[in-house]
């Protein structure tokens, strides 16, 4: 009995001694530890740190344990609690935006300026029928935040959807514009001036045979749901439209490229949904080997008088192989001019390289589009697979000049990326846009009228006026003059369609103006409000969704109702600060 006594009795004392010598360090570390961010998340601070204010966390972390007497520490700590409470109200103040951090790669561009048509009349650009940015910037609301800001093109935020423009008689003039004019919704002083195009669709029993070649990307990249499994449904989904005298082949690049399926008619289309099953991801991307081998299939089985198309999948993650993208440009600028195109699928977030994958597709004579489901797969290989693969013209340059006369200011909205010289518009030489079969291709001006209150650019003090030289016949009644120039797929020199803007025509009320010219007035203001462009003045989400009710018109896949929604996310990113 008198043992555990003993035991007992020593097993005290110790922890007593135990006590006594860590309680007054524990005091100051325990001050301290409020301070130090514990098991933080990189690119984020603790709770702590938030309510301390700003910290240098090294320095805290090297501070001694405090010698000062007790009533000194007490003190201490009082200032500090003081402190968290300045910081807890400060929580509650407007957050402001916060850029979206990811290592997807964008071109950077700045929103077209106002100009003066005195002194700067013509605008030039190539058209754009690539939808990528529409649904890069749907996933990112979907995924709660907004998107980067060079990610919102807004050309290819309208051009996504489809519009109800006349459709040409003629495939020799593979589309006619539709032209008109109205009140800007966000600014009531100054008019859009809404030019509309579409091609002219193929019959099915009508059109060409193709000659696909699937480039795929299975680098290590691509091992995860939303990039080589949906890659594979999407290629499942587009096989099942082709023809069975169509051809595909297949070429895979990973630490290697390889043939994993030769020229194979679409009739043996086991052979070819095998091929498609079978693939893994693994190793790192040897994107340039890959596209030497994908277009020396399509030469091999180059058909002159159908479709001759590599079709890239992959994150655009090219590390290996051709790594200059000049070299790569360079490449499939040399294979377009044989009649091999290319196009481009981009899947996947957190390393997409968009920059790159715009520049492929625009020098291949291609367009690119951004698959973040299965349903804009379908969209745009089963739903729009004319569109996609069948070119009905190429080199399509759009050029715009105002009158001075009636015009004192004009913006083109979007299409930065697109820019031409003046002199570019006539020189068949100068690469363009391509338009595909059944597409719909929009632009959009912000003009200002020369009497006018809501002109942003004052006239120069010292300069002279311009003298005018006759041209024949009264302009004065016109606000602008469209000119379109474009290429058949297998000609050389263009071809020219010319139409006056006329003032007559101008629409007084915007609720007056076409529904398709009104919503896509909604789309450009959603990508503008996006962007934070200077030029929306006080135009609301409330206002874009308004807008864009009123206009809704045929919705028969439900894109314009999933706009709606996005709008709404928009909003919500924005309150909550996050981008």
């Amino acid at each position: 009995m008198v043992k555990p006594i003993a035991i007992t009795t020593t097993v005290c004392l110790a922890l007593a001694m135990l006590v006594m010598i860590v309680t007054p360090n524990f005091l100051a570390y325990r001050t301290r530890w409020s301070y130090e961010p514990t098991g933080a998340i990189p690119g984020r601070t603790a709770p702590e740190d938030e309510l301390a204010g700003k910290v240098d966390a090294d320095k805290v972390a090297k501070r001694p344990v405090s010698s000062a007497p007790l009533e000194q520490r007490a003190e201490a700590f009082r200032s500090r609690q003081v402190a968290q409470k300045k910081a807890r109200a400060s929580l509650h103040q407007p957050v402001p935006d916060q850029e979206y951090i990811g290592r997807d790669r964008f071109e950077a561009f700045d929103p077209n300026p106002v100009k003066r048509a005195a002194e700067d009349p013509v605008s030039t650009f190539s058209i754009d029928v690539d939808t990528a940015a529409y649904a890069f910037v749907r996933r990112a609301l979907n995924n709660g935040h907004l998107p980067p800001t060079h990610a919102v093109r807004i050309e290819e935020l309208i051009n996504y959807f489809d519009y109800a423009y006349p459709l040409p008689s003629d495939r020799k003039t593979p589309f006619q514009p539709v032209t008109s004019v109205f009140p800007a919704p966000w600014n009531p002083g100054n008019l859009l001036l809404h030019i509309g195009i579409k091609g002219f669709d193929l019959i099915p029993d009508h059109r060409p045979n193709a000659n696909l070649a699937f480039l795929i990307d299975v680098s290590g990249s691509m091992n995860m749901p939303d990039k080589l499994p949906l890659l594979k449904n999407a290629f499942r989904l587009l096989t099942e439209t082709l023809n069975p005298d169509d051809t595909v082949s297949m070429v895979v690049y990973a630490g290697a490229a390889g043939t994993v399926l030769e020229p194979t008619p679409v009739r043996e289309k086991g052979k070819i949904l095998a091929a498609l099953e079978n693939l893994q991801a693994g190793g790192s991307t040897a994107g340039g080997a890959g596209i030497r081998k994908a277009y020396a299939l399509a030469e091999a089985n180059f058909d002159p008088e159908g479709v001759n198309r590599v079709i890239l999948a992959t994150d655009g993650d090219f590390n290996v192989g051709i790594r200059d993208p000049e070299t790569l440009k360079n490449f499939v600028e040399r294979k377009r001019r044989s009649g091999i195109y290319l196009s481009v699928l981009g899947f996947g977030q957190g390393n997409y390289n968009d920059a790159l994958m715009q520049s492929l597709a625009q020098n291949g004579n291609g367009n690119a589009a951004y698959i973040d489901s299965l349903n804009e797969a379908r969209k745009v290989l089963v739903d729009e697979a004319g569109s996609t693969l069948f070119t009905i013209a190429k080199d399509v340059k759009i050029q715009v000049e105002f009158n001075p006369a009636t015009v004192a200011e004009y913006r083109l909205i979007g299409y930065e990326t697109r820019q031409l010289r003046r002199e570019d518009f006539n020189n068949d030489l100068v690469d363009a846009g391509e338009i595909g079969a059944g597409h719909s291709v929009t632009a959009l001006y912000e003009i200002t009228p020369v009497n006018s209150s809501s002109r942003l650019v004052d006239d120069l003090r010292y300069a002279q006026p311009a003298e005018k030289t006759p041209t024949g016949g009264d302009r004065s009644g016109e606000l602008a003059y469209l000119k379109i120039r474009y290429k058949l797929p297998d000609a050389e020199t263009s071809r020219l369609i010319q139409k006056p803007i006329r003032a007559a025509d101008q629409i007084s009320e915007i609720g007056s103006a076409p529904s398709e010219a009104r919503f896509t007035a909604a789309v450009a203001a959603f990508g503008q409000l996006l962007r934070n462009d200077p030029y929306i003045k006080d135009f609301t989400w409330d206002d874009v969704l308004e807008l864009a009710n009123s206009a809704r018109g045929s919705d028969p896949f439900g894109y314009r109702a999933e706009f709606l929604s996005l709008v709404r996310l928009a909003e919500t990113a924005r309150a909550m600060g996050d981008r």
